[in-house]
């Protein structure tokens, strides 16, 4: 039969499975298959490296059928993802001539088709690695085949190890076969003790490779329709297959493509994981007319869609990350690698010559990765570590990893497990974490299910969980806290998760009509994926669709419970009053929140830094709770610190006490009292009072003018032995500060102790008994009226009255032993300045004169005598 068809000649069903009688074409793999099967009959373990469309995916399951490896228990093919994993099994059925679901089954997420004839299995990596889980021994399977291990997904790295060590302790008849396209496959080799090596080379046409000119910024559905336009023109003859990152961006193709498909007879199919079933068999399957297929990187490997001829190739696909919130997984849209781009572009050259468009420059191209970087060096490794933990693995960081994870996500996803009690200090899984085991999710919402289970709550949780861990059911119109700032009729999503429950309720109580997903403004395919995820969570746990108001805010409570058990490290509390817009987050900074959900104590469940230049910056919570602080108290009572703290409280300018209970960063609550007398309360009323300056003693213009006194009388006699801090400023003398404030624990007993006195009485006896007589706060004038001395900063001092005070005086006063004379300000009688002088002998010979003229005119009533210097002085009147 080498080499040639055999004509299908039947089509029948068997139950709801279509199958054709056909016969099989001969792939480059074939030659090759005896040999490995007789290399992992005499070995046990085999790497078999074959490139894209090589036909390993299908041929050597088959071959190790027929060998009768399924003689001995199931042959398990592991493949990365839901869609190749189907039609894989489809395959092999259709070429052995029976349905699907008898010797050929498969097993993928909400979906199990077998039989107890089955012999061979095409299993999804989460499916192989439950399995580990729960029969580590692998009881009933022969053969694990890991397919397409040049992807490096974590859970085939995972498997990869166990699998290792399985056959190396008790299990050493389990034959382990690890096929890759690009992978080189010395490394694997080497990790399985030397394994055998069997290489494939393949049958590959050329391809012609053809680049972008030049960067183009229009959008990716219009640079598709022009890549295809060309193809067309230039004589397309076969089918075109475009690889896109997703399916918005598929459906947006789709719609670009639609009036130019209609006009050159070109049938548009779209290809990915949420299609239907009987939609993605039309894109894979043979048809009348050409076919422009629109695929995600499901079309990479493992899926070989005949008679393709052509490849548009977007350059980026979405690819598995993490939230750095959440840790759930998450998709981000990164340009292919090097590798990727080769194996897409290989899939124009399966029986022909082709040809490859890349949307995308040569200098674009060559400046890429070379290979994807493998997912457990970029992914959350929290469900890898804890399922080596329930393998008796107790430390995932000295386990015998093919590549060695980050050592800080590795310890970052040990601490997690620890917070969720799944594991204990010495990495022995806990009881909790036995259960959490038992559910597909990540370890956080596997907690949550664990709980809600303890609180009768199952069968909403699974609900909640699905999803937490599926896709925001709203529709795509509106937009998230992340997602930059609404345009006009668009609005915020609310970000309690109760509400989006809510809606899906409402949905669920309508049967999920697409009249009622309509009108609540829901995604249908979003929603089925979160009824299917629900039926798989909630097990057999009830859900009731009718509930009192009472039962609900009870029921609402315990999820509520339930979903701080699974984010015990994202308490949140807003910040001051309710309903505050920022969040305090326990393990440091803060994130901005709408009007819900009420309440200030919060379980933030997912947030996402946004980029300023989008118009809001910093961290936005897109999704979370409310819960109560007693909670806390049973989820993780040994967290909960308690602390006293003596702070100065600005507007009762007293030293309190507050005790406070804390989770983190945030404060569950707080009290306030006034400060018991103490040394630690002096010390807090004095760093008080230092920065409050002069004025928290309440006599600030007395101790400033004290200050400067000091000053000058150390300037004028250094001998004296001033202190030099004394000198310069009352406040700037810790030790004096501290003094005035022993006993004391607010501003009001700082004052009541008279601290004026307690500074004079600390400087040395000789400058107390200088201090008024060199630097004197009045000084008294001929006539005997006494006038205040005036210290200011950077200013001589100065003093000031009516020009009359002076008669009889020839020369002004002086301080500091006549060392420093006065500034005197004369006035008018009027009390205006007349004259600033610190020479009053020139004053009355030079300027008076004149003066006295104009004021005798003036001020008649007033005496004037002709020499100022020589005058009797006026009767005092009073003090200035």
């Amino acid at each position: 039969m080498r080499g040639s068809w055999r004509r299908c000649w039947n089509e029948g069903v068997f139950g709801s499975v279509s199958y054709r009688w056909c016969t099989l074409i001969e792939l480059p793999i074939d030659p090759l298959l005896p040999q490995v099967v007789s290399t992992l009959q005499e070995r046990g373990v085999l790497v078999l490296e074959a490139p894209p469309g090589a036909g390993k995916t299908t041929r050597v399951p088959r071959a190790l059928l027929q060998a009768g490896f399924g003689d001995a228990g199931e042959i398990v093919v592991l493949q990365p993802r839901r869609l190749p994993t189907r039609l894989s099994a489809e395959r092999v059925a259709e070429e052995l001539n029976e349905p699907v679901g008898q010797r050929i089954g498969y097993t993928v997420r909400f979906e199990d088709v077998g039989s107890k004839d089955t012999r061979v299995r095409f299993v999804t990596e989460g499916v192989l690695t439950r399995r580990l889980l729960a029969d580590p021994q692998l009881r009933g399977i022969s053969t694990v085949v890991l397919d397409e291990f040049h992807e490096r997904h974590l859970a085939t790295d995972l498997a990869l190890g166990l699998l290792r060590d399985l056959r190396a302790t008790s299990r050493p008849d389990l034959r382990l076969l690890v096929m890759s396209a690009t992978l080189e496959a010395a490394p694997i080799s080497e990790f399985l003790n030397n394994a055998p090596v069997l290489r494939s080379e393949g049958r590959r046409f050329s391809v012609e490779i053809e680049y972008a000119e030049r960067q183009d910024d229009r959008p990716l559905a219009e640079q598709v329709l022009g890549a295809v336009r060309r193809l067309v023109q230039e004589g397309l003859d076969g089918d075109v297959l475009v690889f896109l990152p997703g399916a918005g961006e598929i459906r947006r193709a789709s719609e670009a493509l639609a009036t130019f498909a209609a006009k050159q007879n070109l049938l548009v199919l779209p290809l990915h994981g949420d299609l239907p079933m009987a939609e993605q068999n039309r894109a894979v399957r043979p048809a009348s007319q050409r076919k422009v297929i629109l695929s995600t990187n499901v079309a990479e490997t493992s899926v070989t869609i005949d008679g393709v001829v052509a490849v548009v190739d977007s350059g980026v696909a979405r690819v598995a990350s993490h939230s750095p919130w959440s840790g759930l997984p998450v998709l981000k849209v990164v340009p292919v690698s090097q590798a990727s781009a080769i194996q897409r572009a290989g899939r124009a050259g399966r029986t022909r010559a082709g040809r490859a468009v890349r949307l995308f420059t040569r200098h674009d191209y060559e400046g890429r990765r070379g290979f994807d970087l493998p997912e457990s060096a970029r992914v959350d490794l929290c469900e890898a570590a804890l399922a080596l933990h329930a393998m008796g693995i107790t430390r995932p960081a000295n386990w015998n990893w093919f590549e060695q994870p980050p050592i800080a996500a590795l310890t970052a996803a040990e601490t997690l497990l620890q917070r969720l009690g799944a594991i204990t200090p010495k990495g022995e899984l806990s009881a909790i974490g036995q259960a959490m085991c038992k559910h597909p999710v990540h370890p956080r919402l596997a907690r949550i299910l664990v709980e809600a289970r303890k609180l009768n709550v199952a069968g909403p949780a699974g609900t909640l969980v699905a999803i937490l861990a599926e896709r925001d059911i709203r529709k795509t119109a509106r937009v998230g806290f992340g997602q930059g700032v609404p345009q006009r009729g668009q609005v915020e999503e609310p970000a309690d998760i109760f509400e989006v429950l809510d809606l899906y309720d409402q949905a669920s109580a309508g049967r999920f009509t697409p009249e009622k997903l309509r009108s609540l403004e829901l995604e249908p395919r979003a929603v089925e994926s979160v009824r299917k995820a629900a039926r798989q969570l909630s097990g057999n746990a009830a859900i009731s669709a009718n509930h009192s108001a009472k039962e609900l805010q009870a029921r609402d409570h315990a999820l509520a419970r339930a979903l701080l058990s699974g984010f015990i490290d994202r308490v949140g509390k807003r910040r001051g009053v309710d309903q505050s817009a920022e969040v305090v987050l326990c393990g440091g900074g803060a994130a901005a929140i709408g009007p819900s959900p009420k309440g200030d104590l919060l379980v933030v469940l997912d947030a996402q830094e946004v980029d300023a230049k989008r118009g809001r910056g910093g961290v936005r919570v897109r999704q979370a709770a409310a819960i109560e602080a007693d909670w806390l108290i049973d989820l993780a009572g040994e967290k909960l610190e308690e602390e006293e703290a003596l702070v100065f409280h600005e507007p009762t300018q007293r030293v309190e006490c507050i005790s406070r209970l804390k989770f983190g960063n945030v404060v569950l609550d707080e009290t306030r009292k006034p400060a018991e007398p103490s040394e630690q309360a002096s010390a807090v009323l004095a760093q008080a009072a230092r920065a409050a300056g002069l004025a928290a003693l309440g006599e600030g213009d007395a101790f400033k003018t004290l200050s400067l006194r000091l000053s000058l009388l150390r300037d004028q006699f250094p001998d004296l032995g001033v202190p030099e801090q004394a000198s310069s400023s009352a406040q700037s003398t810790p030790e004096q500060l501290a003094a005035l404030c022993q006993g004391c624990t607010s501003f009001a007993d700082l004052r009541a102790n008279d601290p004026m006195a307690s500074l004079l009485a600390s400087l040395p006896a000789a400058v107390q008994s200088r201090l008024p007589i060199d630097v004197p706060l009045r000084v008294r004038l001929p006539g005997g009226r006494e006038v205040t001395v005036n210290y200011e900063p950077d200013r001589p001092p100065w003093i000031e009255s009516r020009l009359q005070d002076f008669f009889g005086m020839a020369e002004g006063p002086a301080i500091c032993r006549g060392r420093v004379p006065l500034v005197l300000q004369l006035l008018a009688p009027n009390y205006r300045p007349v004259q600033v002088t610190r020479d009053l002998a020139n004053f009355w010979r030079q300027h008076y004169p004149p003066l006295r003229k104009e004021y005798c005119r003036r001020y008649p009533r007033h005496s004037w005598p002709e020499d100022g210097a020589t005058a009797a002085p006026p009767e005092p009147k009073g003090k200035r």
